[in-house]
């Protein structure tokens, strides 16, 4: 059995960990080492969480079966639109893909947003991430591609939509 919950600052080590263990052997096949580190390091390192949390930019979850945490989400408000959610985070351990975790996961993001008012959830997925299937299962569309300049790096990723 599953429990979702969501993430407070105390969580912030967890979700780094998290983090750390997904991303590696997530991206090292469509990213180089150097960006890989860069992205942690600007997006899961303590600091960075700490204040991702604390300032209330995006509600993070985590999901854990039993006292393990498995994965992490994170979504906020678009900043643009206020029928539409963005989806920042949906990361399950390596070991977990493939057995229900991430679609668990998502419905339960579904029903949190829509109880917030969203009549769409977007999200970015990088154009050979895996995961770009998994969407595509769950409903999302691709909406358009887009290239986002991002330090030294280039995000080459599929800007995705659910209307729920």
């Amino acid at each position: 059995m599953y429990t979702i919950r969501e993430a407070t600052i105390d969580d912030v080590e967890t979700i780094k960990q998290l983090a750390h263990e997904i991303w590696w052997p997530t991206y090292s096949p469509i990213l180089s080492t150097d960006q890989i580190e860069f992205m942690l390091g600007d997006r899961y390192s303590t600091e960075a969480l700490t204040k991702q949390i604390a300032a209330g930019e995006q509600t993070f979850l985590l999901l854990s079966e039993g006292e393990t945490p498995l994965a992490f989400a994170a979504y906020s408000p678009h900043e643009k639109d206020t029928d539409v959610y963005r989806l920042h985070k949906l990361y399950s351990l390596p070991a977990t893909q493939g057995k229900g975790i991430g679609k668990t996961f998502l419905h339960a993001i579904f029903d949190k947003v829509k109880a917030l008012g969203a009549k769409a959830l977007e999200l970015n997925v990088h154009r050979q991430n895996p995961a770009l299937g998994f969407y595509q299962k769950m409903g999302f569309v691709i909406a358009y591609e887009i290239d986002i300049p991002f330090n030294k790096y280039v995000l080459n990723d599929y800007i995705m939509r659910k209307e729920l």
